[in-house]
């Protein structure tokens, strides 16, 4: 209370009052506005979830709103700023918040809000806003209309906000930052862009926008930052894009922009990123532009662009990334690349360039990955390609390089991927280059390499692959190659004699052996079943003699076996026609006699196979050979019979043995069975399975209290067998009587055995309709408990899918497709172990009706009468790869601006961090596995290329994702490698 002095003048005493009525008027104004603000803020918090209660302490006991979770407040104690960026908040937004008198920012980025951006947001909105960023939420809606002058940046990327731009977007006077990137705008893109002068950064990328770019671009003298990339823009780049002295990122990638590359690009003397990669872009480079000396990274790629690069390359001194591939450059390469310092980066691989590799490159650079394949380039490989001491990808192949291979490389301790092949080199190779220890991946194949390679100490314990094929090395086969991992060895093609190493054993790993064209002698080790993982063995063409050994039958996936061409003498095993995987021999031109196995692949065999031995077979088989009557004994085997004969028990297991073969191969045949629903054909591809399985069995699990799975090609039943509880699946497939084509399909993949594909194990099938047997697995589908699975789980699901396609494609011959390879077909068991459901390639695309039945079939086969390709099985696994990485797959809608997954993830790739696109249930693993997680992401979009020839092979599949794995903390951090190669 304020004390009046007796004496004071009147005009003091009334100026007194009148400050006490403002000071209690004042604090009514502001309890009053405290009042509005918290009405306000509740009426927002009532339109929204808040799983994580991240706002909880939002209610009337809290003593001030300054105090609420993501509330900052100015000096008067007016709200300031809403921040809940990332609190994994839902619901809908309120328009309440927008007539907070004082707000200045409000952060709503990074959570799943839904709904319509509010349409009075930029009419009755607040003049004091100055920061609004809805980005990476599930928004809807159009663009509202309006402008706020005062505000400055404007983030509504990444939403799925639809409709045109608007035309008063150029009301936003003070708007310095724009991002309506990763919607599905539409239109083109209003010239009226323009009339916001200050604005410094505009991003419309990955979005549906046309037309051509406005030439008006050219007046917003203050832009630094341009992304119009994954967009259908077309026509030229407009000159005046040369206007935009301050700019320092131009990036419009994958549009369809045509032209040439304007001239007026070498205005930007601020340029630091210039991305124009995957246009149509034709034409010279213009040699000015190679003047803009604050380059940091250019990329040119996948345009038809031609022409040379000139010397004047050597201006861009700070030029760290340089892709110039999958063009029509020709000429010589520049020597002015070996004298930029911080070049980092090299890939100028698939384009017409000729003459020598620069002497000095890698001398003054800071090589990291170099890749020049696929050009026509001659001479030596330069000795300074690894000074930096960090080149880890070396890739030169197919081209017409000579001479020796640098004795520096063979101390480039650096090295992980290494591929020189289809080359002229020659000479030797030194010891120290079979002791490189980082190398994976090693392919020096189809040169005119000579020397020994079994005098030299090999420790190289990351060796994967490593082909020396078609050289000339000679001498005995290494005792081993220092590495325990080793999983393709390819020696084909060479002189090398001896005999096979005892110590192939210990190649635990192994996975493809292929020793054939050499001189090699000697026995077929019996060690070589050690080798528990080996899907191919090709030792033909060689002087090897001896018997087959009989240990072969204990390889439990050998799927191709050659022995062809050799001096291999006696029977053929027993038991080598017992291994169910095996689906592709050739035992052709050895001493062979006697009679063909009469199980699996001998039973199939080609005449070719057999040919020029002393062999006969059963009336059965398709081989053309004379049946066998009484095929002459050697005196050994007469003494082996004798034996056997004077042991009554032995011949007592013989005549077992005998029975159950018999039995077997009667339980393989195609069985009739009439039941009342029809006469019906059976084929198992398994013994116990037909021991076991009914067609009452079939027939009753086909009932909707067994269903599992409903597809559009058929109904997946779960049976069981009456007589012994063995469980099954049965499919229900949609056609009602199968073509002898798809029949002999389903066959064939009734003979595959790998530890990652489901087992088919039988067919049944009438006039009626037709069933197919697969064998049942404990489990859940993939699609089902991805959101559930840690980082650590879905990297070796991965891993499992692309070993299985790896085996389908790469290890069978003829290969086999998978189908349509998805999240729905694949199992995941209690060990996190896929296993990948075969489709057949008849049903795979169209249901009964003719309609596309799976987004996962590549875009090339939708309407393509061809049959599905391998190429269609890389497309599906991409996508299940994203589907790992970011938890969206084909079947949302959730995209944005794009109009498929793909398009999503190439945008999020290019353009965004990784905590907006990977999925929230491993977000908190992207910190340590930053590098796999990119690099996945990559091989991912590679697999998913529109163009199927740009696609990798599964057995690139999964050497990258097996070195993404293993050697990600050595990356360049922030690089995006284009070539999986």
């Amino acid at each position: 209370m304020i004390k009046m002095e007796k004496g004071q003048p009147h005009q003091t005493r009334l100026l007194w009052c009148i400050l006490v009525f403002l000071f209690f008027f004042s604090n009514d104004t502001c309890a009053l506005d405290g009042i509005d603000e918290l009405q306000l803020l509740l009426s927002f918090k009532a339109y929204i979830n808040d799983p994580l209660h991240y706002l909880s302490n939002w209610n009337t006991s809290a003593n001030t709103l300054c105090n609420w979770h993501g509330i900052t407040c100015n000096d008067n104690n007016n709200i300031k700023a809403i921040e809940l960026r990332g609190r994994n908040i839902s619901g809908k937004i309120s328009s309440s918040i927008f007539h907070l008198s004082q707000v200045e920012t409000i952060d709503l980025s990074n959570n799943q809000l839904s709904g319509q951006v509010p349409k009075d947001v930029f009419i009755n909105g607040s003049n004091s806003l100055r920061h609004l960023n809805f980005s990476s939420n599930n928004l809807t809606g159009t663009v509202p209309q309006g402008s706020l002058t005062t505000l400055e940046v404007l983030d509504l990327s990444n939403n799925m906000i639809s409709g045109t731009i608007p035309n008063d977007i150029g009301s936003f006077s003070s708007l310095k930052f724009l991002d309506l990137g990763g919607n599905v705008l539409v239109g083109n893109i209003p010239s009226s862009i323009s009339n916001l002068s200050s604005l410094e950064y505009l991003t419309l990328a990955s979005n549906q926008l046309v037309g051509r770019i406005p030439t008006q671009l050219g007046q917003m003298k203050n832009l630094k930052w341009i992304y119009l990339g994954y967009n259908s823009l077309s026509g030229e780049i407009p000159v005046q894009i040369g206007n935009l002295f301050g700019l320092n990122h131009l990036d419009l990638v994958y549009n369809n922009l045509t032209g040439e590359i304007p001239y007026t690009i070498s205005n930007l003397s601020n340029l630091q990123y210039l991305f124009l990669y995957g246009n149509k872009l034709r034409g010279p480079v213009p040699q000015s532009l190679f003047g803009l000396e604050k380059l940091v990274s250019l990329d040119l790629s996948d345009n038809f662009l031609s022409g040379e690069i000139p010397e004047s390359v050597f201006q861009l001194q700070n030029l760290e990334i340089l892709h110039l591939f999958s063009n029509n450059f020709t000429g010589k390469i520049p020597n002015a690349l070996a004298s930029l310092p911080r070049l980092q980066v090299l890939q100028l691989w698939s384009n017409k360039f000729s003459g020598q590799i620069p002497k000095r490159l890698g001398s003054q650079n800071n090589l990291t990955v170099l890749d020049l394949s696929s050009n026509n380039l001659s001479g030596k490989i330069p000795d300074t390609l690894c000074d930096s001491g960090r080149l880890f990808k070396l890739i030169l192949f197919s081209n017409s390089l000579e001479g020796e291979i640098p004795r520096s490389l063979s101390f480039c301790k650096s090295l992980s991927r290494v591929r020189l092949q289809n080359n002229r080199l020659s000479g030797e190779i030194l010891a120290e280059f079979t002791k490189l220890p980082l190398v994976y991946f090693l392919d020096i194949s189809g040169n005119n390499l000579s020397g020994r390679i079994d005098d030299k100490k090999w420790d190289m314990p990351s060796l994967q692959m490593l082909n020396m094929a078609r050289n000339r090395f000679f001498g005995k086969l290494p005792a081993n190659f220092g590495s325990e991992k080793l999983e393709n060895l390819d020696l084909s093609e060479n002189w090398l004699s001896g005999t096979i190493s005892l110590s192939f054993r210990n190649l635990s790993e192994l996975m493809q052996l292929k020793l054939s064209r050499n001189e090699l002698s000697g026995p077929i080790p019996q060690q070589l079943s050690s080798c528990k993982k080996l899907v191919s063995l090709d030792l033909s063409h060689n002087r090897l003699t001896g018997t087959i050994p009989t240990s072969l039958s204990d390889m439990p996936v050998l799927g191709d076996l050659d022995l062809s061409e050799n001096q291999i003498s006696g029977e053929i095993p027993r038991n080598l026609g017992a291994i169910v995987s095996l689906v592709q021999v050739n035992i052709s031109h050895n001493k062979l006699h006697g009679m063909l196995p009469p199980t699996a692949a001998f039973l199939a065999i080609n005449a070719s196979a057999v040919d020029g031995n002393n062999l006969c077979g059963g009336s059965d088989t398709i081989s053309g050979l004379p049946p066998c009557k009484g095929v002459k004994r050697n005196p050994t085997w007469w003494f082996i019979v004798t034996c056997f004969l004077v042991a009554l028990l032995a011949f007592g297991v013989a005549g077992y043995l005998f029975v159950l073969m018999r039995r077997r191969r009667k339980d393989l045949e195609v069985k009739t069975v009439e039941s009342k629903d029809g006469i019906w054909e059976l084929q198992f591809f398994e013994s116990r399975v037909s021991r076991s399985v009914t067609i009452h069995d079939i027939l009753s699990a086909a009932k909707e209290g067994n269903i599992i799975a409903m597809e559009k090609t058929g109904i997946l039943y779960k049976g069981e067998s009456v007589s012994n509880g063995m469980q099954f699946v049965v499919k229900e497939d949609s056609v009602k009587a199968i073509p002898p084509s798809l029949l002999s399909q389903i066959v064939a993949l009734g003979k595959l055995r790998h530890p990652n594909v489901i087992k088919l194990i039988g067919i049944c099938h009438s006039e009626n309709g037709a069933y197919v047997l697969y064998e049942y697995y404990e489990g859940k589908v993939l699609g089902q408990v991805m959101r559930d699975l840690s980082w650590d789980q879905r990297r070796k699901i991965a891993v499992g899918i692309a070993k299985a396609l790896r085996f389908l494609h790469c290890c069978c011959s003829p290969s086999v497709v998978a189908g349509c390879v998805s999240a729905e077909k694949v199992i995941v068991d209690a060990k996190d172990e896929p296993r990948i459901r075969l489709s057949l390639s008849e049903q795979v695309r169209t249901d009964s009706k003719g309609f596309v039945v799976s987004a996962y079939i590549a875009p090339e086969d939708k309407e393509s009468k061809a049959g599905i390709t391998e190429k269609t099985d890389i497309y599906g696994f991409g996508l299940v790869l994203i589907e790992l990485l970011t938890g969206k797959g084909p079947s949302d809608t959730e995209f944005g601006a794009h109009q498929s997954v793909i398009e999503w993830a190439r945008y999020c790739y290019s353009d965004c961090h990784l905590d907006v696109w990977t999925d929230s249930m491993i977000r908190e693993h992207v910190s340590s596995n930053q590098n796999e997680i990119v690099e996945t992401m990559n091989l991912a979009l590679h697999c998913t290329a529109s163009d199927p020839m740009a696609r990798p092979c599964a057995n690139e599949i999964y050497k990258t994702l097996e070195s993404v794995m293993r050697t990600s903390s050595s990356c360049v951090p922030g690089l995006k490698v284009t070539s999986p190669f």
